[in-house]
């Protein structure tokens, strides 16, 4: 287990100065969210306000981790810090679970309960007799009277078959990266880590190949019924928690390149860690429960 360590006098839990940088955060949320209202009723302006708040976000948070990369470096950290970063980490992971769990068990709603109803099994034969007389028990489906349109489903075993195994050879490599960082050896950590995110890229790249497809081939879209927006909702928000995390897996690289962390202190890489495994196990339930069965 990798701790950190003080020199602080007494190893007292440092307090940091005051800091720009939550206040620089609640704007460009709020530019951001503002551009984004704008763009949905239409306004011109809209782009760009929502363009500027994402740029203001970014640096927003280049430069708070700076700082605290920097106070880790410079040794103002000790094991009780350690252990708060741990358990916002833990938490934060958490919130993630529960964020898709939600998704998944709309999937699960949608899936097990409201198209079966609409097709009259069981008690609700009279929803189906009532509201939609002709609809049948299928999936996927696009919706009583189609009104999804006629679509195609994208097959398991072939591009999310290689993503499925592009994600879990990442997680292999990002453990064998562990694993070196812990035994101080930085060549194999440098591989490895570079190994890792580069497969994350990867992953996001062939996802944006599926989706094209999805798109012109498949005509498989959000407006393709309960099936193309519960598959876009899940499928599109692990695309975006993958790139964030290659992005943060990036980053560490480039701190190990710089000869950042210890065998003895490292949690940085390890937050990262624990998070990009969170993303191999969602997307192992993804392709079971949206692209297989």
């Amino acid at each position: 287990m990798a701790h950190a360590h003080s020199d602080q006098p007494g190893g007292k839990y440092y307090i940091p100065h005051g800091s720009p940088w939550p206040v620089i955060g609640s704007i460009a949320l709020f530019i951001t969210v503002g551009g984004a209202a704008m763009w949905l009723n239409h306004a011109n302006i809209g782009p760009m306000v929502m363009s500027a708040g994402l740029i203001i976000v970014a640096t927003m948070f280049a430069g708070w981790f700076g700082t605290v990369i920097n106070e880790s470096e410079g040794h103002y950290y000790n094991g009780q810090v350690d252990k708060s970063f741990r358990m916002g980490m833990m938490w934060f992971i958490f919130s993630e679970v529960m964020f898709f769990a939600a998704f998944f068990g709309a999937l699960f709603y949608a899936r097990q309960l409201s198209v079966p109803w609409l097709g009259g099994e069981g008690v609700k034969i009279f929803t189906n007799l009532l509201l939609w007389k002709d609809y049948e028990t299928a999936w996927p489906t696009n919706g009583p009277a189609a009104v999804g349109g006629d679509f195609e489903v994208i097959p398991a075993f072939g591009l999310p078959a290689i993503n499925t195994a592009i994600l879990l050879t990442s997680g292999v490599t990002i453990t064998i990266a562990h694993h070196a960082l812990r035994a101080g050896n930085r060549t194999v950590l440098n591989i490895f880590q570079a190994a890792t995110f580069l497969l994350g890229f990867l992953f996001v790249y062939l996802q944006a190949t599926e989706y094209m497809e999805a798109y012109h081939e498949l005509n498989l879209t959000l407006s393709s019924g309960i099936y193309g927006s519960t598959f876009f909702m899940l499928t599109g928000f692990h695309g975006l928690h993958v790139t964030i995390g290659a992005i943060m897996l990036l980053v560490i690289w480039l701190r190990c390149l710089k000869g950042h962390f210890t065998p003895q202190q490292h949690f940085a890489f390890e937050a990262v860690a624990w998070y990009w495994h969170f993303v191999d196990v969602v997307w192992l339930g993804l392709f079971i429960f949206v692209y297989w069965l």
